[in-house]
């Protein structure tokens, strides 16, 4: 009987401790300064990157208009045989070779031109005294015409006589001179200064008046001939800088030379001819006729408000930029860009030119994050000497003594 009466005086002592444990947490909750408060104060937030930011640039940028071509001589000359029927003994130049005008550049042979200069030199001889002996007899005539010795009709036959053999003289001259020529043409000339782009000439071949022997590019001269549409077409004026990069590489400086005065009809683009440095300039160039390139009209300058290529994000086909508030809170900006000059990027959507834009870390960045803004630090070059980079921060921070 005293064990059942035990369990129930148990009970009302259980109650009670815990009645007066929970009238202790209530009292202490209410006082400030206990751990109970401090762990239901909350956290402040953490900034989610550290990031460097600057402003937007106002910078002078090119107003450039791009064209494609191809590179083509400014003039060919087409050096060919005059002569007919000689066998070429002699070729001194090849394809590549820088002439001047007047270089010989192939010999044909003269043995049979010689042979007819000295027959039509012969007949010329012949002529000539046969002329002095009319000459002569006329001069007879003439003086007895008076006396009545001789019948108008002889003196008129030995008047026609004379005319009739200085007609020969001539005609003999003119032989003689055309076979002369002849013997001249068997030394092949460059008509101008340039270099030799093709080579047919062969020796021992006996070619026929007219044949291409060599192609020459006169002067050494090229051209870029840029095709432009119609639209574009007014804004390219003569004496225009063009810079051009044909396909091997390298840079070529150049001048419009001139506009075409008509449109292609099919393809509603016309060319423009822009002249590009001399090859026999002295300064070896990577460009050749036939080659494509493309090039960049130089047409002025105009400020533009630019920005780092490094704060562009492209994110599902579009730029963003992002924006650092009062807060150190990004806001996330969709801009378009325009032209390129070096490192910046110029941007042509409305863009306030005092905003500041987030430039290393912006890759990481989602709308409205929290952010840490130092100051951008100098990249250490390859070349540094060792003390000058066992004193950067990453040196210092791994141990090594500054």
């Amino acid at each position: 009987m005293q064990k059942l009466k035990l369990k129930p005086v148990a009970l009302i002592a259980l109650l009670a401790l815990a009645v007066a444990g929970g009238a202790f947490w209530y009292v202490s909750a209410g006082k400030p300064g206990t751990p109970a408060v401090a762990s239901a104060k909350v956290s402040a937030p953490k900034p989610a990157l550290t990031v460097t930011a600057e402003l937007a640039q106002t910078t002078r940028l090119p107003i450039t208009l791009a064209a494609n071509g191809n590179i083509a001589a400014w003039q060919e000359a087409v050096i060919g045989a005059e002569s007919s029927g000689l066998r070429l003994t002699e070729v001194h130049a090849n394809v590549g070779d820088v002439v001047k005008a007047g270089q010989l550049l192939a010999t044909f042979s003269t043995d049979s031109v010689q042979a007819d200069v000295a027959q039509a030199r012969a007949s010329l001889v012949e002529a000539q005294a046969s002329a002095l002996d009319a000459a002569a007899n006329a001069e007879r005539a003439r003086s007895l015409q008076s006396s009545g010795a001789l019948s108008t009709q002889q003196i008129n036959q030995y008047l026609t006589l004379e005319k009739t053999a200085k007609a020969r003289v001539e005609a003999a001259q003119a032989v003689l001179g055309a076979q002369q020529l002849r013997g001249r043409q068997t030394r092949v000339l460059a008509p101008d200064s340039g270099i030799i782009s093709a080579r047919n000439a062969t020796v021992g071949a006996v070619v026929g008046s007219g044949a291409e022997l060599f192609r020459m590019i006169r002067q050494g001269r090229l051209e870029w001939r840029a095709e432009v549409t119609s639209a574009e077409l007014g804004r390219i004026q003569v004496g225009t800088p063009v810079s051009v990069m044909p396909a091997s590489g390298g840079e070529l400086r150049g001048k419009v030379r001139m506009v075409a005065p008509s449109v292609d009809p099919q393809t509603r683009a016309a060319l423009v001819y822009v002249d590009l440095p001399s090859m026999t300039a002295g300064k070896a160039s990577s460009a050749r006729a036939g080659m494509f390139a493309r090039g960049e009209f130089e047409l002025g300058a105009t400020d533009a408000l630019t920005v780092p290529q490094r704060a562009l994000v492209a994110r599902d086909g579009f730029n963003y930029l992002f924006r650092l508030g009062q807060d150190n809170r990004v806001s996330q900006l969709k801009v378009q860009t325009g032209r390129l000059a070096g490192e910046r990027v110029e941007v042509v959507s409305s863009l306030p030119p005092e905003a500041r834009i987030v430039v290393s870390g912006a890759g990481f960045l989602n709308d409205g994050d929290l952010v840490r803004v130092v100051d951008a630090t100098p990249e250490i070059e390859p070349n540094q000497p060792p003390a000058l980079a066992a004193s950067s921060p990453a040196a210092i921070k791994n141990g090594a003594a500054p």
